[in-house]
């Protein structure tokens, strides 16, 4: 009985370590710590020998040992504004790839566009020594930041700027898209175009108004008031929105809709009248294709990969001065903005 436990002991109880792999492999340490590592400088032949013995022993790097060497976990920390978003699950699984690609894990949480819960999740992450961080913002102000970042922690700003403090940023080209999407509609005849979208201190959906009111000018045209509204984008607000746009005075005979959750509801009520309005969306939805809607699409994927490549030059070593980039939007027309004024 005495036996059989210490048998079990020596094999549940100890861990298997790079020794025991390279007595098993036939080589050296140094050999081992490069194949689990990735590191170059071993033979195909070598590297099957360790990855067999690493097998069969059930080996496991250890990272805590490797973190009291290094100074680094190998994982970043990626804030959203909401998981639940569909602009965000692209973004978020590029991300991860790079970061895979990197020997990183990716943790990331939700801010809920709540800046208090996103600086307690940042700071959250930052305490548990992520390598760096990857954060869409829902606040202006990210001094608190500020430590963190003399401390080491790489940080890349996306889809919004971040507020008072200098930082790697990655956006789509919000005005510009919106700009082209609206004068997509003055070219099919609209001269009554109503905005709808998110609130204004959002970065986005100021920038999005703003290449909104730009094509209005650039044809000559006037942009009533009434024709603009910015607010949260929940369902019962935009569907407001809409239907006051759509019976005031002066109707609209098109709608550009701010975001893919404004674009959803406006899709809603427009489906609801005899001969719909015309209707641009910026960002793509689900099923668009097979709705005929015409979006202002932005690749998202393009936009986390950016970030996370950013990122990982930061970690790399790279002193570059900060960095705003901005990805074009592409104008897909399905049939929705191509509709003739009633």
């Amino acid at each position: 009985m005495a036996q059989t436990a210490r048998h079990s002991e020596t094999r549940y109880g100890n861990r298997p370590t790079m020794k025991d792999v390279a007595a098993r492999a036939g080589v050296g340490l140094k050999t081992v710590s490069r194949v689990v590592n990735g590191e170059p400088g071993v033979t195909a032949d070598t590297g099957r020998r360790v990855q067999e013995a690493i097998d069969a022993l059930g080996f496991r790097r250890n990272d805590s040992a490797r973190v009291l060497r290094k100074g680094r976990t190998s994982s970043v920390g990626l804030v959203l504004e909401d998981l639940a978003d569909p602009f965000y699950g692209p973004l978020s699984r590029a991300v991860e790839e790079v970061a895979r690609a990197h020997g990183a894990l990716l943790i990331n949480g939700s801010s809920a566009e709540d800046p208090q819960r996103e600086q307690e999740l940042v700071l959250a992450l930052c305490a548990r020594r992520v390598d760096g961080l990857i954060v869409i913002p829902a606040g202006d102000d990210h001094r608190y930041l500020e430590p963190e970042i003399k401390a080491g922690v790489a940080t890349v700003f996306v889809d919004r700027p971040a507020g008072r403090v200098e930082a790697d940023t990655v956006l789509s080209d919000s005005f510009g898209g919106a700009r082209e999407g609206v004068a997509h509609l003055i070219a099919h005849g609209h001269r009554r175009i109503g905005f709808v979208g998110d609130r204004p201190a959002i970065h986005t959906a100021s920038e999005r108004v703003r290449g909104y009111r730009a094509a209005m000018a650039d044809a000559g045209l006037e942009a009533d008031p009434a024709w603009v509204s910015l607010g949260p984008t929940d369902p019962g607000r935009v569907r407001s929105a809409v239907e006051a746009m759509l019976t005031g005075p002066r109707p609209v005979t098109a709608v550009f809709a701010g975001n893919n959750r404004v674009t959803v509801t406006a899709v809603r009520v427009l489906a609801e009248r005899e001969r719909p309005p015309a209707l641009v969306g910026f960002d793509d939805i689900e099923l668009a294709d097979l709705l005929g809607i015409t979006v202002v699409a932005q690749d998202s994927a393009a936009v986390g990969r950016t970030a996370a490549e950013y990122l990982f030059r930061r970690l790399d070593g790279s002193h570059h001065a900060p960095a705003r980039v901005e990805l074009p939007t592409t104008l897909i027309a399905r049939g929705s903005g191509e509709r003739p004024p009633a």
